[in-house]
């Protein structure tokens, strides 16, 4: 980004969050100026239109929709990026209808944050060259050429994942609900972002909710949100994602995990496009596209009546299937050489050599945590390699943990879900719960990983010789 001198400009009052953001920008090699105030932002003396802006809603006197406005008149095409505290989001959808192309919810993650940036330099320079070169001095094949294709950010040149953007490529340009269904880390919120990109609702709002993170009684509340006095603490307006999504896309991560009595009234969103708000009569309508992601078996669950039948074929209109790291070893390389060059950069270390033992071990390894787990590890090395080589803990990767398919052998969705749920039980010398349980390493609830084990068919092997007359054994259940 450095190289065509790509501009982000932050304006925002608060100090600490305009430094904060200032240092994590400038981390991944982008040029970067912050402003207290809007009137600040417009009288500066600026060499270049900036290509993409991150703006607080509340600034004192000129507000962060005010000088939306006022830009609009000048550079209509601007991406901007709204920031919020909770009490903006009514403000906040006035802006996305004026033409913001995101908003992030204070406290927000910072991938949440160069993710936005990312795609709002590549929709302002649609041919700027990928930020982030191979570690090594030659680049990997392919790896070059990534701002050619239609995702330069999403790093694979594998059949499986060459097949998911092909998909992704076909369903975008239409409004059809797709079901990304994958293992945990395998990059779904991303792949969602791209097919939010690729669509012709890209100028308008992508909105994610993850429906494992908010309790069960609150998500009726966020999805289609509530008026004032509507329940006991509800002192004003609240404004659901499905209005905030509203013409762009709504993502729905962990579908799985949404409570059955929640489900109906999703179903007639997706059927009549229509909803209230909790305490109110007046129905609205909402135009927003779904996207969801479940790395859940949701035909076993419809089965098991725990989620409706009508529900998941409305959801299962275009379903895409993200392969794991495991299955896809080629992209392992790529995916190195890119993180390496990313923590080096904000830690500001220099690595320049990745030894072919180091790089032949992570290719081996089976990643049950897919790209996630990789990247994780990646950061720790880059943080303990003192010098220009990279040096992996490599005791920290547990040789065999997960035996791969031969070549050629094809193995379904179940059978890979349930060889990784057995392979972490055995790990885990079959606690569930805890710190150091299964349900943490899967990124699961560990009532979910219970009821995976059930439909899966595994069971305990002191349960086994329970019900061949041996005597009960306790476990710690947490």
């Amino acid at each position: 980004m450095t190289e065509d001198h790509s501009c982000v400009c932050v304006v925002d009052d608060d100090r600490s969050m305009r430094e904060s953001l200032r240092d994590l920008l400038c981390s991944t090699g982008l040029n970067v100026l912050t402003f207290a105030s809007a009137h600040e932002f417009l009288t500066h003396r600026r060499p270049d239109v900036p290509t993409c802006l991150v703006l607080d809603v509340r600034l004192p006197g000129l507000s962060g929709l005010e000088l939306q406005q006022e830009l609009a008149k000048v550079h209509a095409s601007m991406p901007i990026i709204f920031i919020t505290g909770h009490g903006d989001i009514p403000m906040t959808v006035r802006a996305m209808k004026a033409g913001a192309i995101d908003f992030l919810t204070k406290p927000f993650r910072d991938e949440d944050l160069l993710t936005a940036v990312a795609q709002a330099l590549h929709r302002a320079r649609p041919m700027v060259p990928s930020p982030h070169p191979p570690a090594a001095a030659t680049p990997a094949a392919g790896e070059d050429r990534r701002s050619e294709r239609p995702f330069p950010e999403i790093i694979g040149t594998s059949a499986a994942l060459r097949r998911v953007l092909h998909a992704i490529e076909t369903v975008a340009p239409t409004d059809a609900t797709v079901l990304l269904l994958g293992e945990t880390g395998t990059g779904k919120e991303l792949l969602a972002r791209a097919i939010h990109r690729l669509s012709r609702r890209s100028a308008q709002a992508f909105v994610k909710l993850n429906c494992a993170a908010i309790p069960t009684g609150l998500l009726e509340n966020e999805l289609f949100g509530h008026e004032k006095g509507a329940f006991t603490g509800a002192i004003a307006q609240r404004i659901g994602r499905f209005e905030l999504a509203q013409r762009g896309t709504l993502f729905l991560d962990e579908v799985g995990e949404l409570p059955l009595e929640v489900q109906p009234k999703l179903l007639r969103v997706l059927q009549e496009r229509e909803f209230e708000r909790l305490g109110s009569t007046r129905t609205l309508r909402t135009e927003a596209r779904l996207i969801a992601a479940t790395n859940c078996n949701l035909s076993a669950m419809v089965e098991a009546q725990a989620f409706r039948a009508d529900l998941f074929y409305r959801l299962h209109v275009f379903p895409v299937c993200v392969r794991p790291l495991r299955e896809r070893p080629e992209d392992i390389p790529l995916l190195v050489r890119h993180f390496v060059v990313q923590y080096a950069r904000q830690m500001q270390r220099t690595i320049d050599t990745i030894p072919s033992a180091t790089m032949d071990a992570l290719c081996r390894y089976p990643w049950p945590g897919n790209i996630r787990e990789l990247q994780n590890c990646l950061e720790r090395a880059v943080i303990v390699s003192p010098g220009p080589v990279l040096q992996v803990p490599l005791d920290d990767l547990r040789s065999g943990a997960l035996p791969r398919p031969e070549p050629g052998q094809c193995q379904t969705l179940e059978a890979s879900e349930r060889a990784l749920i057995l392979a972490t039980l055995q790990e885990t010398k079959w606690v569930l719960a805890g710190p150091k349980g299964a349900a943490v390493r899967l990124g699961l609830n560990r009532s979910t990983l219970a009821f995976r084990m059930k439909k899966l068919g595994i069971i305990r092997p002191w349960q086994a010789g329970e019900a061949a007359g041996e005597a009960p054994r306790r476990v710690f259940m947490g």
